[in-house]
């Protein structure tokens, strides 16, 4: 594991790169780059330690001890780098009309009409530390939303990521089923498998296959879709597949770690905490490839990035360095300041604060982009009990969820609303009612609602066993994660009146639903009961307000001369404050993600995405994030090459960092 260093050490030299963030882009991007030869410097703002067993264990411990289960329950609060936390948000009570119906007490500031619920951590692995490890790719139609009418296009074409989409699979160990990508159009390659074979699908993935070949009406649109289960690939260990060969490693495919390391290889048993963290460490996390990071790599911890430096007036608009504080213990903000000085800086923070450090300094804003075009997949549950003739359907069993209906991801629909992807859940009703906790409060009579045949004063003995038995034991969840596109309304920004403890401007978040996305959770809400009927299973779905409170994300919503009551959740896919195009009037980064006003800042991660899909976004981040470090060499190359070297057809030669030392 590459030791991390104290703020002291590291400032002692200037290096190549110095790249902010040590989550996925930034660690990989780092080790890409070390790996070259170039002398990098990786400033990560949370806390070490989960990279040693006992720093696993206590984080594990704490998510034992937590009494909500949340993303960030595993990671102990941090005063001096504080992160969002989905418990930040709170329903408002009788909500007048025209105000916002929730309220937000932590480190974000809310001022939108619709909360943005999704969260990250500040901790030495970023926000991978409590992702769920869920990897599909992009859909080609995901490029090109304008083509539809809505949103802002890549310049990018999709045929192009295919190769950055492999080596970014190869990098995370994904295991998946390639012949059903490649049923769905996102896998095009004839010969394709995935480093592992796909985690074995649930037994709900297996009830709900009876609905292969079932056709679905989607209201919104008048148009017919089929059921087809495809599986989901993951970055979490499974059995490594003889048939994967990679031009990127002579050996086959191991996901097991370094001597000495934890044991990064044992494969999913099915523990179902995987967000926020997994007991066997089956889950892929950047703490992977830091183990394997060259000697050129610097690594500091504690370390809160707080401006990026611009040259002087004759530097022609590149910037020169990064400044930071650093402090001791996460529980104060006492911290001291440094400045480090690079030839490229590599800003891999998460979206928003890629965008709050931009905007602190002043920088890469030409477009009045930087902040703007926030996204995230607003997710809508629906849950049902399935029929008691088909007994228990096996919730809370293995990862979140193994498979999902695809169809509505793309097509001509996708023109009149947003689209979606159907996930089966396989922890019953944890997401949308805090199962099964829940479901004991309610049957003791001392909290929720008296379905099921609970008595108001509770049932107890062994009536409460057989209740809970029979009723946990058929929970259905669906999650259905919506396209939220583009949109420069939807916004990070500053004010001066909001700072965290050490002195550092908090995010001041802008959020709501536009018409095409409200129209898609609708259109949602509609496939999701025509499943559950032909299911069998009774929906218990419910988004109104309950005794004057509303739920989190909560809105009326008319179509059709039908009015719902829907509730999204964030999903946690951060995307779109830094977005890419092809010109400085219109973006922040180019197709490489380098700032367009700035050209050796580049600002990496899902930020840049000018469209989301429905995929999970982070095997597209990795896909851009190898392509990012590929340019950043050869950037580094022709500023370090002498102007006369050429190669016979005149093309710029290419090479290491010690390969271009001899040259010069």
């Amino acid at each position: 594991m590459t030791p991390t260093v104290s703020a002291d050490e590291a400032v002692r030299r200037r290096y190549d790169v110095v790249i902010v963030g040590g989550g996925w882009s930034g660690s990989l991007i780092a080790k890409e780059l070390g790996d070259l030869g170039w002398r990098v410097l990786v400033l990560e703002a949370g806390n070490g330690g989960t990279e040693t067993w006992p720093g696993y264990l206590d984080s594990l411990a704490t998510f034992h001890s937590a009494v909500a289960k949340v993303p960030n329950s595993a990671y102990r609060r941090s005063v001096a780098a504080p992160f969002p936390d989905v418990l930040d948000l709170a329903p408002v009570r009788d909500p007048k009309p025209g105000l916002p119906e929730f309220t937000a007490n932590g480190y974000f500031v809310q001022n939108g009409r619709l909360p943005y619920g999704t969260d990250y951590l500040r901790e030495l692995g970023g926000t991978a530390m409590h992702w769920l490890g869920a990897v599909p790719r992009m859909h080609p139609e995901d490029f090109a939303t304008e083509d539809h009418g809505y949103g802002r296009s890549w310049p990018i074409d999709p045929q192009e990521l295919q190769e950055w989409y492999a080596r970014a699979e190869y990098e995370l160990g994904v295991a998946g089923n390639a012949d059903d990508q490649r049923a769905i159009g996102v896998v095009t390659s004839d010969e394709y498998v995935y480093p592992m074979h796909q985690i074995p699908t649930s037994y709900i993935d297996q009830y709900c296959k009876d609905l292969n070949g079932t056709h679905i009406l989607d209201e919104v649109t008048a148009e017919t879709y089929e059921l087809q289960l495809r599986s989901l690939p993951q970055a979490r260990n499974s059995t490594p597949n003889p048939a994967y060969s990679s031009p990127y490693s002579p050996t086959p495919y191991r996901p097991e770690g370094a001597v000495g390391l934890p044991n990064y290889g044992e494969r999913c048993v099915g523990n179902a905490s995987c967000v926020p963290i997994c007991p066997v460490q089956a889950k892929s996390h950047p703490l992977r490839q830091q183990a394997r990071f060259a000697r050129t790599v610097t690594l500091a911890t504690r370390c809160v990035a707080t401006r990026v430096r611009l040259g002087g007036a004759t530097r022609g608009g590149l910037v020169s360095g990064v400044e930071f504080r650093t402090y001791t213990d996460p529980a104060s903000p006492v911290s001291r300041s440094y400045v480090v000085e690079a030839d490229v800086v590599v800003l891999a923070a998460h979206a928003i604060e890629n965008a709050r450090l931009l905007l602190s300094s002043g920088l890469a804003n030409g477009s009045d982009q930087v902040g703007r075009n926030l996204m995230d997949h607003p997710t809508l549950l629906n849950w049902a009990l399935a029929d008691v003739e088909r007994g228990p359907v096996g919730p809370f069993r293995g990862p979140g969820h193994t498979s999902g209906w695809e169809a509505f991801r793309f097509g001509a629909g996708r023109s009149r609303r947003a689209p979606f992807r159907i996930e089966i859940g396989n922890w019953g009703w944890g997401w949308a009612t805090g199962a099964p906790m829940s479901n004991v409060a309610t049957a003791l009579g001392i909290g929720g609602d008296r379905e099921g045949g609970v008595r108001p004063d509770g049932v107890f003995g062994p009536e409460l066993r057989r209740l809970l038995g029979s009723t946990i034991g058929r929970q259905l969840q669906l999650q259905i994660a919506v396209e939220q596109s583009a949109n420069p309304s939807n916004r990070v920004t500053l004010d001066r009146r909001y700072r965290d403890a050490m002195g550092n401007l908090r995010p001041v978040i802008t959020y709501d639903l536009d018409q095409h996305t409200r129209d898609g959770l609708f259109a949602a809400r509609q496939v999701a009961r025509q499943v559950f009927h032909r299911l069998g299973a009774t929906d218990y779905t419910d988004h109104a307000p309950r005794d004057g409170v509303p739920p989190l994300g909560h809105f009326e919503h008319t179509l059709n001369g039908v009015t719902e009551h829907l509730a999204y959740s964030g999903a946690g896919h951060g995307a779109g404050t830094h977005i890419m195009g092809s010109s400085a009037r219109s973006s922040v980064v180019d197709e490489f993600q380098r700032t367009w006003d700035h050209p050796n800042l580049y600002a990496v991660g899902c930020g840049s995405m000018p469209s989301i899909g429905t995929s999970n976004p982070t095997i597209t981040m990795l896909a851009l994030a190898l392509r990012s470090a590929e340019q950043i060499h050869e950037d580094l190359l022709l500023d370090r090459r002498p102007a006369d070297i050429r190669s016979a057809d005149g093309q710029r030669p290419g090479g290491t960092a010690d390969e271009l030392e001899v040259l010069a």
